[in-house]
């Protein structure tokens, strides 16, 4: 009984620590005073201004568009990766997985500065474009390490007996196969999302002036002091996130339910 209440009371204390400093942050996104010190009654005017604030607003329009692009992008590639590694030979398939896991374990810095340099020695001008191609290259690794479990479980019979059957590579492809590895396909993205939404390090290193998301807009706004918007964006973009990994969950559980059931 005692043993019991100090695994609880030790987990209880993790996740206080976890989601404390959001929930600080999502009482301050309704606090009418400018001060954190000070709560100066209960408001939505912070979310009201956020919107009306052109700078905030572009960095978000910013960071939205380079991680649907990179996420959708690094998913495809990601994807094809995946199933060419799954489908390699031994030594090629430990060769290709160790590269595979190099950007991942790399510290981001070294990264950042790598693809700095990598774009200014083929002159290409830093912006939107150097952004997206970096966002592309930290997340494909994440999509191909959740698609190979898939392709591990899937029955490496069931393809050949699709043909057999009279479809096409292509129709057995996407009517076969790809609803078998589309939880792992889904995972990926949303971790593409996620990553590229949140970067900064990499963003910091290759954007170009005149250009910011989110990240980069925040470091900026930190030696001068963060405005209340931001606080009421950062709520905002954590109870999408929240939404998000709630509807994943449940089409998991169903999934999960579903192959049960067949089972």
């Amino acid at each position: 009984m005692v043993k019991r209440f100090f695994e609880r009371f030790y987990v209880l204390i993790i996740f206080v620590l976890l989601y404390a400093p959001i929930a600080i942050l999502f009482v301050l996104s309704f606090n009418a005073s400018k001060s954190r010190a000070k709560w100066g009654g209960f408001t939505f005017k912070w979310y009201g201004e956020l919107f009306h604030n052109s700078d905030i607003m572009s960095a978000l329009y910013t960071t939205l568009i380079i991680a649907v692009l990179s996420a959708t992008i690094a998913t495809i590639i990601g994807t094809v990766a995946a199933m060419s590694i799954h489908n390699s030979r031994k030594l090629p398939k430990m060769v290709l997985m160790n590269a595979t896991y190099i950007p991942i374990l790399n510290p981001e810095i070294v990264t950042g500065i790598s693809l700095m340099l990598f774009f200014i020695m083929f002159k290409i001008n830093l912006g939107f474009i150097t952004i997206l191609l970096g966002h592309i290259i930290f997340n494909v690794p994440y999509v191909i390490l959740n698609v190979l479990p898939k392709l591990r479980q899937l029955n490496k019979h069931t393809f050949e007996a699709a043909l057999d059957l009279g479809a096409t590579p292509t129709e057995a492809f996407f009517k076969v196969m790809l609803p078998e590895l589309l939880p792992g396909i889904i995972t990926g993205f949303l971790l593409s999302f996620t990553f590229s939404l949140d970067d900064f390090v990499i963003t910091y290193f290759v954007k170009g002036a005149g250009i910011n998301t989110l990240s980069t807009k925040i470091y900026s706004e930190v030696r001068k002091g963060i405005k209340p918007e931001m606080y009421a964006l950062s709520s905002i973009m954590f109870l999408t996130i929240l939404v998000l990994l709630l509807i994943v969950n449940k089409r998991s559980e169903k999934q999960e339910k579903k192959a049960a059931v067949k089972g």
